[in-house]
C-alpha cells in the first residue's frame, strides 16, 4: 500500500471515530451506554462521560504512536523518574518499552513522538547561573533539521501530527527555537501557561507529579468531619503569587494555615490531609505538584492563577472539585472558602476520590491511569488534525 493510500486509511478511520464521539456526546443522560470490565465513567466529574468512554475505547482501537529513534541517551529517550519531573521521565520510559500504543512502521503511526528530554538539556547543556540557554535552543533547531531530512512525516503535516512532552519550566522556550514546533505541534507541558503561549485547543496539559519512590502515597486522609483546618498551604517564596498569598495570610488566621516552611513537629502531609482545602498557587511557571497532591490527600484543591490551564480538562469538569481563585482575589479566600455549604464541599471531595485513578502513576501503567489519560489527551489533539487540508 503506497504511503498516500496508507494516509486516506488512517485519516477515514479519524473520521469514523470522531462520528462515534459525536453520535455519544448527544446521548441525553451522558451516562456511558458501552460496556467496560474495568471502568464506566459516570457523574458530575466528566464534562460528558459517554462521549469521554466512547473517545477512550477508540483511542485504544485505533492510536498508534510512532518514536523517533533518532538521538542518543541521555538527551533523548531518557528522563529522570522520581521528583518534580516524574512524568516527564514516566512517559519517556513507557513509550520506550513499546508495550503501549507504539508502533514501529511509522506509516501507520498517527502521531509521532519526538523523545528529547528537557529536563536532561537542562542539566547537560546548561552551564548553571550563565542565563546561556543557546545550547538547548541548537540542539532542538539540529534534531528537528535532522527527523525533517531523514523522514517525510515532518515537512507532510509541518510537525502538526507531532508531539513533544515536558514537565520542565523552560519546556515552552525549548519549542519556541523551532516556530512550527511551537505553533504547530501538540506541546504537552506541565508548565500550561497561556500567558506563554500555550494554546489549549493543541496543546495538553500535563500533570505535575511529584513522588521521591516508585510507591504511590497512601491516598486519602481525615474524613470530612475530622478535618479542623479550613485551608493550609506551605512553600517558599517563588514567584509574585506566591508572595502575595504569603504576604496576605502568613501567620495571620488560624483558619487559613500560610507557612513558607511548616512548622518543626508538623506533618505536611498529614496537614493535606487534615484540611479542607488546600491552596495550590502557582510558583515563577504556573504548574504546581500540589494539585495532585491535594487529589491523592483528598483536600480540595483551590487553584490561585492566571492563565494555568488544567490537565484534562476536555473531559473533567474541574469546577466539580476544585476551587478556582484568580490571583487579584487572594485577599478575599477565606470567604470564598467559607461561602461553600457543607453539603456542596461534601460533594467536591467525594468526586476527588473518583478523579484519583486519573492521576495515578501505575508500573505497569493501568487503564484510565495518568499515562492513559495523558495519551487521551494527545488523542483527542490528533483528532482535531486533518491531515489532507494541510496538504493542500
Amino acid at each position: 500500500m503506497s504511503s498516500s493510500s496508507q494516509l486516506e486509511k488512517l485519516e477515514a478511520s479519524l473520521g469514523r471515530a470522531r462520528s462515534s464521539i459525536r453520535e455519544a456526546a448527544k446521548v441525553r443522560n451522558k451516562t456511558s451506554t458501552h460496556q467496560d470490565p474495568d471502568y464506566v465513567p459516570r457523574g458530575p466529574i466528566y464534562r460528558n462521560p459517554n462521549a469521554f468512554h466512547r473517545s477512550y475505547l477508540e483511542m485504544e482501537k485505533l492510536f498508534k504512536i510512532y518514536v523517533y529513534e533518532e538521538g542518543q541517551i541521555p538527551i533523548f529517550h531518557d528522563g529522570p523518574c522520581f521528583h518534580m519531573y516524574l512524568t516527564e521521565g514516566r512517559f519517556i520510559h513507557e513509550m520506550e518499552k513499546g508495550k503501549l500504543y507504539r508502533t514501529t512502521d511509522p506509516n501507520q503511526a498517527l502521531v509521532y513522538f519526538l523523545p528529547f528530554s528537557v529536563v536532561r538539556m537542562v542539566q547537560f547543556l546548561y552551564l548553571p547561573d550563565t542565563y546561556d540557554r543557546n545550547g538547548m535552543k541548537l540542539a532542538v533547531i539540529d534534531y528537528i533539521n535532522l527527523i525533517a531530512h531523514k523522514h517525510p512525516f515532518w515537512n507532510r503535516s509541518l510537525g502538526a501530527d507531532h508531539f513533544m512532552l515536558s514537565c520542565h519550566d523552560w519546556g515552552p522556550f525549548t519549542t519556541a527555537s523551532v516556530p512550527h514546533l511551537f505553533h504547530k505541534s501538540i506541546r504537552v507541558l506541565c508548565n500550561a501557561n497561556t500567558s506563554e503561549g500555550f494554546n489549549p485547543s493543541k496543546d495538553a496539559s500535563l500533570p505535575e507529579i511529584k513522588l521521591l519512590t516508585s510507591k504511590i502515597p497512601r491516598l486519602g486522609g481525615q474524613p470530612a468531619s475530622s478535618r479542623s483546618t479550613l485551608a493550609f498551604f506551605a512553600g517558599g517564596l517563588h514567584g509574585h503569587i506566591r508572595y502575595l498569598l504569603l504576604n496576605e495570610w502568613k501567620g495571620k488566621d488560624q483558619d487559613v494555615q500560610v507557612y513558607e516552611k511548616v512548622p518543626y513537629g508538623v506533618s505536611y502531609e498529614e496537614m493535606m490531609k487534615s484540611s479542607k482545602f488546600c491552596l495550590c498557587p502557582s510558583g515563577y511557571e504556573v504548574a504546581s505538584p500540589r494539585v495532585v497532591e491535594a487529589i491523592y490527600a483528598e483536600c480540595v484543591p483551590v487553584l490561585i492563577s492566571d492563565g494555568y490551564i488544567p490537565p484534562f480538562g476536555d473531559v473533567l469538569d474541574w469546577k466539580s472539585f476544585s476551587v478556582q481563585v484568580p490571583v487579584k482575589n487572594i485577599s478575599d479566600i477565606k470567604n470564598i472558602l467559607m461561602s461553600i455549604s457543607n453539603r456542596q464541599y461534601l460533594r467536591m471531595q467525594r468526586r476527588l476520590k473518583q478523579v484519583q485513578r486519573h492521576f495515578l502513576m501505575n508500573g505497569p501503567p493501568k487503564r484510565y491511569d495518568v499515562f492513559h489519560m495523558i495519551v487521551h489527551s494527545i488523542w483527542l489533539r490528533r483528532l482535531n488534525i486533518r491531515i489532507q487540508d494541510l496538504l493542500m
